[in-house]
């Protein structure tokens, strides 16, 4: 029987908000993992379910316990900000959509970032109101993501070039692409200040609650409807210098995953609660069902996917242009597949 427990929200140490705000400043170094805590990062989104739930269940303590050691987590709002984390060497291992893994990878000339493993497919729309039934519809239109540069963000200006139609970073264009929050989306949708919007689970299904239609659900946009939604990356000096602590956080992920398949309910009920725990706002179970009905939870990190969606940021400009190597360093998997070959389960690959 598994071991309910009531979720927590994510813990952020002194320690770790010295080495965050100590990783942003120049010159200033840190040590992530220098002691025994490991610090693991996400974003209080329906996409991120298997840390919500590893978190919330205290699998990633459970874990960590068995090599001594502790975790310590954060969250935050969007790509690009975890990405500063990351590439501030203030989180040991985060989970992240393709794009800022890519990007963290490019702009450390492949130091700062390891893919260890999959975790979510799916779960992301570009959501418009009544009136705008097709691509044509959206000249001058003012549409949300979450952040310039990050996974929905390309998506959007990736599928707007396919359509004809231009949007600058600024802003302009025949599309107006005005990066915020995802929760100020959804007030500004409600408030007709934008038009339509392209965000993961479950502010999709937030913006159709409120009255919105989807125009484009990106699983059609992808062979077999699977795209790299979320991953799950590691500092390379954590994997070369505390391989038993990654090895701990990949259990605990896989434990998460297991929970998901076995329970999709308590699943649902954990990811609920701590997501309230983390941001205050209550999850209606309605969205919350709706919304895991859009996404796939598994180790694979899809790594065909996710050089397609490297190619898609370089097409719109928002790839680093920095040589690449076809990423041969970017997939660290070997732990993984030990856990998965603990388990009885098929290995993945890059």
């Amino acid at each position: 029987m598994h071991d309910r427990r009531s979720p927590r929200p994510a813990r952020a140490t002194t320690l770790a908000v010295a080495m965050l705000a100590c990783g942003l400043l120049a010159g200033c170094t840190t040590a992530a993992g220098a002691d025994d805590g490991v610090s693991i990062g996400y974003f209080p989104t329906v996409t991120h379910a298997p840390a919500l739930i590893a978190d919330g269940e205290g699998l990633f303590d459970d874990r960590l316990a068995d090599v001594g050691a502790t975790a310590t987590t954060q969250s935050f709002r969007a790509g690009p900000e975890a990405l500063q984390a990351v590439l501030a060497g203030s989180v040991d291992i985060a989970y992240l959509g393709p794009n800022p893994a890519v990007t963290a990878y490019l702009q450390s000339s492949g130091d700062a970032v390891r893919i260890i493993a999959g975790s979510t497919s799916g779960g992301a729309s570009l959501v418009v109101r009544p009136g705008i039934d097709d691509p044509a519809d959206l000249r001058g239109a003012r549409l949300a993501t979450p952040q310039l540069g990050n996974t929905q963000d390309i998506a959007l200006r990736h599928w707007l070039t396919a359509q004809g139609l231009a949007a600058t970073e600024d802003g302009g264009g025949d599309v107006h692409v005005l990066p915020q929050p995802n929760s100020a989306a959804v007030q500004a949708f409600r408030t007709g200040q934008i038009d339509g919007a392209w965000l993961p689970e479950p502010f999709a299904s937030r913006l159709v609650e409120a009255g919105g239609r989807i125009l484009v659900d990106e699983r059609d946009l992808w062979p077999d409807g699977r795209f790299v939604t979320t991953t799950v990356v590691a500092h390379p000096d954590v994997l070369a210098e505390h391989p038993e602590r990654v090895q701990a956080v990949l259990e605990a992920h896989l434990d998460a995953l297991a929970l998901i398949a076995d329970d999709p309910a308590a699943a649902r009920d954990t990811v609920a609660a701590q997501i309230t725990a983390l941001t205050g706002q209550d999850m209606d179970p309605a969205t919350l069902a709706s919304a895991w009905e859009t996404m796939d939870f598994g180790p694979d990190p899809l790594a065909g996917a996710l050089r397609d969606a490297a190619a898609h940021a370089d097409a719109v400009g928002l790839l680093p242009d920095k040589p690449h190597d076809d990423f041969a360093r970017l997939w660290d998997l070997a732990l993984l597949n030990d856990a998965l070959a603990a388990r009885g389960l098929p290995a993945v690959a890059a």
